[in-house]
């Protein structure tokens, strides 16, 4: 697990991995191993760390550590000092110091470092923006795109729908062609409507299986990070695209490749995020609107639901944080809007 975690990392960090110590590189692995398999890390989580840490080791061997035991608190802080004077970002010299942390706690504990020296590493405080969010009337109009979009028939030169978004004008297209087209944009419907709907990521959203809609609680069940489970709402607009997808759309994209996915390419596989996002872009780009992500979608739902009055730790649940602190900026971005709203509308703002 550790060595396919470290190969996936890229060539430079495989190639870096390579040339460390045998006991060094038998330490990562056994990190990557523990991270997989004891801690339920994510496969990006893990391939972030690993990469972090291979940097950190090819940093200590280059200052003259042979075995890990010699690692200690000022090789860390002059990693970290590397990585700044080569233009690393505060986002991410903050990410690479929780990494050497948490290689370090690991470390003291498997009995490899006589001391968790990385306990005492402070890392620069990451500037935390404010995430984009449309307006409810945006996020409307973004949902609402693909039943906006014209539809085809056979022997008619139009603006036809594409496989996954693509468009193309002046096309004639036949019967096959057309139906294909609208069961894609069925599938794009309801693809924007359970991302606003439920505020779930992406990731989320392309790994649902039919079986996870409960249509007569209106819920589906999600799976998210470290194969957490929770059940989120959506509302009647989402159902109406269900009910349309599945009995119209689906079954004309499903193929050997389908299996139980819900949401399916043009080829009958399942959906990719890397294909909902340009899905996604794609029809707000259409629509006029700023530029907008699958995860914009889920801060705008998060942020309306505030503003309708839900309760904080019930998004939480909704969005499957495992900190509050973390739904706590979406508290922010609803103070932002009403200050520009007062400092708009008041007469002595």
């Amino acid at each position: 697990m550790g060595a396919v975690a470290v190969s996936r990392s890229g060539r430079g960090t495989r190639v870096i991995h390579q040339e460390l110590p045998p006991a060094l590189r038998d330490a990562v692995d056994d990190f990557a191993e523990h991270l997989a398999r004891v801690r339920n890390r994510s496969a990006h989580t893990v391939r972030a760390y690993v990469t972090d840490v291979v940097s950190l080791l090819d940093h200590a061997v280059r200052m003259g550590c042979v075995e890990l035991a010699e690692l200690d608190l000022s090789v860390l802080r002059s990693w970290l000092a590397r990585q700044r004077t080569t233009g690393a970002a505060r986002t991410s010299l903050a990410r690479r110091a929780a990494s050497a942390r948490a290689f370090s706690a690991w470390a003291h504990r498997a009995g490899l470092l006589p001391a968790d020296v990385g306990a005492a590493l402070a890392s620069p405080r990451a500037h935390r923006e404010l995430p984009s969010v449309l307006r409810a009337d945006q996020a409307a109009a973004l949902v609402e795109a693909p039943a906006r979009k014209p539809k085809t028939a056979q022997g008619t030169t139009t603006t036809a729908a594409l496989p996954d978004g693509a468009a193309t004008t002046g096309a004639t297209v036949d019967a096959s062609d057309a139906a294909a087209a609208e069961a894609v944009l069925l599938r794009d419907r309801v693809l924007l409507e359970l991302l606003y709907a439920t505020g779930v990521r992406v990731s989320e959203a392309c790994g649902l299986d039919v079986g996870d809609i409960d249509h007569g609680r209106r819920v589906i069940r999600v799976f998210g990070k470290g194969g957490r489970e929770r059940a989120v709402p959506y509302g009647v607009p989402a159902q109406r695209a269900l009910d349309d997808w599945l009995g119209r759309g689906r079954p004309l994209l499903a193929g050997a490749r389908s299996g139980d996915a819900l949401l399916l390419g043009a080829r009958g596989g399942r959906l990719n995020p890397t294909t909902a996002r340009q899905i996604v872009g794609g029809y707000a780009e259409t629509a006029g609107l700023p530029r907008t992500s699958p995860h914009a979608l889920r801060h705008s739902a998060a942020t309306h639901l505030l503003e309708g009055g839900a309760d904080l730790r019930a998004v939480q649940e909704l969005l499957g944080h495992s900190s509050l602190a973390s739904t706590q900026i979406y508290t922010h971005v609803s103070v932002e809007r009403l200050r520009a709203a007062y400092r708009q509308a008041h007469p002595r703002a």
